[in-house]
């Protein structure tokens, strides 16, 4: 059964060029691009995207960071699009991410881990119609 997932290039991945080699790392394992976009987070859809972590002490830095610059917003569909675009990603930290993941490969810090991808069918859910209104 095909599925759609939320998946998004951060500020600091757009700014290394680093969107045509995550993009082909998806259709690579199968996943076909069905929706993407270039733009600027809104302050609002911030702290929505992050609302989660409204009480953590670092919220205004994530709200500021993925509001600093274009993001590569874009929804993927394929067979377990989820759970695959996961293991694609990698853990948060780069420093813990194995070669071989988009994290792993080409990100730098917790702060500036290149990509953000849905954690659940649910979540993709609601993350792609807040992005794709």
């Amino acid at each position: 059964m095909s599925e759609k997932a939320f998946v998004m290039i951060k500020p600091d991945g757009v700014r290394r060029g680093l969107i045509g080699k995550i993009v082909c790392r998806f259709e690579e394992k199968g996943l076909a691009l069905v929706r993407a976009e270039l733009r600027v987070v809104s302050h609002e859809t911030a702290e929505a995207h992050y609302g989660h972590l409204k009480d953590k002490p670092f919220f205004g830095e994530l709200v500021d960071y993925i509001t600093s610059g274009p993001v590569f917003a874009m929804i993927v569909e394929g067979k377990g699009a989820v759970k695959n675009s996961r293991s694609l990603i990698g853990p948060t930290n780069p420093a813990e991410a194995p070669p071989g993941t988009i994290r792993g490969d080409y990100g730098l810090t917790v702060e500036e881990n290149v990509i953000h991808g849905s954690d659940s069918p649910d979540n993709a859910a609601m993350e792609i119609d807040r992005f794709f209104k």
